[in-house]
């Protein structure tokens, strides 16, 4: 197993209680976050759009109702890096990353049975240092990033919106 240096940056614990039963895999908090303390708080990053989207719900306005809004409708969020060097934020740059530990955290939550990644850098991730459990449902999602501007708005909540069949 890879060694953390000084150099590494260290992502957050999961978000994810004994009721859920999504768990959407990011790859690294990028620097906004990384400084706020909290997930996805890029203003131009679409994640709790999507969310608020998924669920029927209002965008969340404060961190508190961020997490509870998750809670309430048993989606858990993490990442598949635990810490990995990067300059900026950018998925691109990620290097000598040392993963979380995703087995851990699913036999410790046997309610979550699809695993949704935020982009294709937390998919290759992934599947990089982990194999597929038998039972799960996985899906690859647009990244809600405002790096990934490739893909229409309309076409990113679409494809975001089938996740509502697992919460």
């Amino acid at each position: 197993m890879k060694q953390k240096s000084n150099q590494h940056k260290t992502g957050f614990p999961p978000l994810a209680d004994t009721q859920s039963k999504l768990l959407i895999l990011g790859s690294m908090p990028g620097e906004k976050s990384l400084s706020a303390r909290e997930y996805y708080a890029h203003p131009r990053n679409l994640f709790w759009r999507f969310i608020a989207g998924i669920t029927r719900q209002e965008i969340p306005q404060n961190y508190a109702e961020k997490k509870s809004l998750l809670s309430a409708h048993h989606i858990a969020v993490w990442d598949v890096c635990h810490a990995c060097i990067r300059e900026g934020s950018l998925d691109t740059a990620i290097t000598d990353e040392i993963p979380n530990q995703l087995d851990q955290l699913l036999d410790e939550h046997p309610n979550i049975k699809t695993i949704a990644f935020n982009g294709q850098k937390s998919a290759t991730l992934f599947h990089r240092y982990f194999r597929e459990r038998s039972g799960y449902t996985y899906l690859t999602l647009p990244s809600s990033s405002p790096a990934h501007a490739s893909m229409p708005l309309a076409k990113k909540m679409e494809l975001w919106m089938g996740l509502e069949q697992f919460i």
